[in-house]
């Protein structure tokens, strides 16, 4: 693993939803390709069809997005391996509030359906954090290296606490069982979870009722950012660096 310490990895929902796109995100080729949501905001950035998923977000939104759309091309991800998330607002401000910084992990995951499946969570990409670039504070150089790639939240900040969180990351992961959340049986929002999990807590997953036996979890309708303080845990760091071998294609 990255960081020496206290770790915490942070359980990211990310891309195409039934209520962000309007469906789930397709698995193609054996990987899941996870669509960025549609952009709201009048930005520019690229369309649909700059990044060949025309013919997905149509399928995927049955219609209501056009590859002509413009999207939200958020996290990002370098055919160098590297990766930056935007977030700002309430959701910013919890992941400060609960301490991520650098050396800590997102594990991005998002709604996907297999032809012919039912949609299910799983995991697609990574990202090791390096630094966290608060916008309004960095100096232009820092800016203008985000706004050169295209960052959305760089060419417009969003609100004061808007940032970018960048280090080393990789997207479209093979789709492995064992990087689906969702249980076999259904629905969608019931996971299977490791073991270790219900000991150090989840943000936002408080409730007792939550936590089902057979390392089940009824996850949150909604949110983004979900936490966990691993501290230094030897079997959560271990189940993470897996994870991340897998999105990786290196397991």
């Amino acid at each position: 693993m990255e960081k020496a310490g206290d770790m915490k990895i942070v359980f990211s929902r990310k891309g195409f939803d039934s209520g962000s796109g309007g469906g789930p995100s397709p698995i193609v080729d054996g990987r899941a390709l996870s669509l960025p949501i549609p952009e709201q905001r009048g930005r520019g950035g690229p369309t649909y069809s700059n990044r060949k998923m025309g013919g997905h977000v149509r399928r995927a939104s049955r219609g209501k997005v056009q590859s002509w759309h413009r999207m939200h091309n958020d996290p990002m991800f370098g055919k160098k391996g590297w990766a930056a998330l935007g977030q700002y607002g309430a959701a910013q401000t919890h992941l400060e509030r609960q301490g991520v910084g650098a050396g800590d992990l997102f594990l991005f995951f998002g709604l996907f359906c297999e032809e012919g499946g039912a949609p299910h969570h799983r995991f697609f990409g990574y990202l090791y954090v390096s630094e966290m670039v608060k916008l309004a504070e960095c100096d232009e150089a820092s800016r203008k290296s985000f706004v050169d790639v295209g960052h959305p939240h760089a060419i417009r900040m969003l609100g004061n606490n808007d940032a970018i969180w960048y280090g080393r990351g990789a997207a479209n992961a093979p789709a492995l069982d064992a990087l689906r959340l969702t249980v076999h049986e259904g629905p969608a929002s019931l996971w299977r979870v490791p073991g270790w999990l219900r000991e150090t807590g989840l943000s936002y997953h408080d409730k007792p009722e939550r936590w089902l036996p057979d390392d089940r979890l009824q996850s949150v309708a909604r949110g983004q950012e979900f936490v966990a303080d691993i501290g230094e845990r030897a079997d959560a760091r271990g189940w993470a660096g897996e994870i991340v071998r897998m999105i990786s294609g290196k397991a």
